[in-house]
């Protein structure tokens, strides 16, 4: 998962600093890449896609999830 959030203020509000330190983080949750909390950078990292089914087979949390039956749940 990417999370982002850009560094520096912003004029006329100056209502703070924005704290930068974008990140990537890995299925597990360990950050694999971040960025710095006050310059502008563009963060690129590769991915192990390999290891969202090696977590999913793992912790099983999705093991059981059934998508074929939320339609129900998601009608108007």
């Amino acid at each position: 998962m990417g999370c982002i959030n850009r560094v520096g203020t912003e004029a006329p509000w100056n209502i703070g600093r924005f704290y930068g330190s974008s990140y990537f983080v890995d299925p597990r949750g360990q950050i694999f890449a971040q960025a710095s909390e006050d310059q502008d950078e563009l963060l690129v990292a590769e991915f192990d896609l390999d290891m969202i089914e090696e977590v999913r087979s793992t912790w099983q949390f999705f093991r059981d999830r059934r998508p074929e039956t939320y339609g129900r749940l998601t009608e108007l």
